[in-house]
């Protein structure tokens, strides 16, 4: 059984959020355990706060790889300027880099990216459209449950409907877009300007 955080538990939301402020919590709690227990027992109370420097670390490093606001335009403008066979070679190598096999697929998925006996379908062939409803994520789900699939994705630059956020969000289907793109595909060469 895979364990997965709660996406709005205290930790997550520290993991979304800049790294110092899970520093300054953790600060907080050695402050106030230092002042309000006794002088032989501070410490017990301050070991209270190694979750959070811990917290502190991971998004941290997290911050780091992170592209910057002008390297996360460029590669949107790039991708967005791309061929579907460009970008899906662009994708296909991201998920091999990131130490996935991917396989082209035929149907509403273009590619079954397999990693660790988990496998997702991709759907990405009509990322450019400025509007996508809920016909292509239903299709998508669908491929998902007839192949037994683990999960699926669907990529989009443009927005969704309200039918087909909801759908995403009723069926477990992850949405793909803006930053996550950006984080996915952080390692594509982009010009400088």
């Amino acid at each position: 059984m895979r364990l997965k955080m709660a996406q709005n538990s205290l930790f997550a939301v520290l993991l979304r959020s800049s790294w110092w402020i899970s520093l300054a919590v953790a600060l907080v709690l050695i402050a106030a355990s230092r002042a309000l227990l006794p002088a032989d027992y501070w410490v017990f109370g301050a070991m209270g706060s190694f979750p959070f420097v811990v917290i502190a670390g991971i998004a941290l490093v997290k911050q780091l790889r992170r592209p910057s606001q002008r390297q996360a335009q460029a590669i949107l403008e790039r991708v967005r300027a791309m061929s579907w066979r460009e970008f899906s070679q662009a994708l296909q190598e991201a998920f091999e880099r990131d130490g996935c096999t991917v396989e082209r697929t035929e149907g509403a998925a273009d590619l079954a990216v397999t990693k660790s006996a988990r496998t997702a379908l991709v759907a990405a062939r009509r990322w450019k459209a400025a509007r996508h409803g809920e016909e292509g994520i239903a299709a998508l789900h669908a491929q998902m449950r007839e192949r037994d699939a683990s999960e699926c994705t669907y990529i989009a630059l443009g927005e969704l409907s309200q039918n087909a956020q909801r759908f995403a969000r009723t069926h477990g289907v992850k949405v793909l877009q803006g930053d996550g793109l950006v984080q996915l595909l952080r390692a594509m060469p982009v010009k400088a300007s």
